[in-house]
């Protein structure tokens, strides 16, 4: 996901998007424990954007 995407986003979108990626995460690491993941690094990359997309959570809240 990119900077530009979280950005544009509304509250609502970012929190229903934070939610997606949390499921996703843990769907990762329950295939994890069982089999080998054909993208290891999706994990990584899905923290990285839970991070970006709770950041621009915050500074909308900060700033209403």
């Amino acid at each position: 996901m990119k900077k530009n995407d979280i950005a544009a986003m509304d509250i609502k979108t970012l929190k229903e998007t934070e939610q997606k990626i949390r499921e996703e995460l843990m769907r990762l690491r329950l295939k994890k424990g069982f089999e080998q993941l054909e993208n290891p690094k999706r994990m990584r990359n899905l923290r990285k954007d839970l991070a970006r997309v709770l950041t621009r959570v915050k500074q909308l809240e900060k700033a209403l």
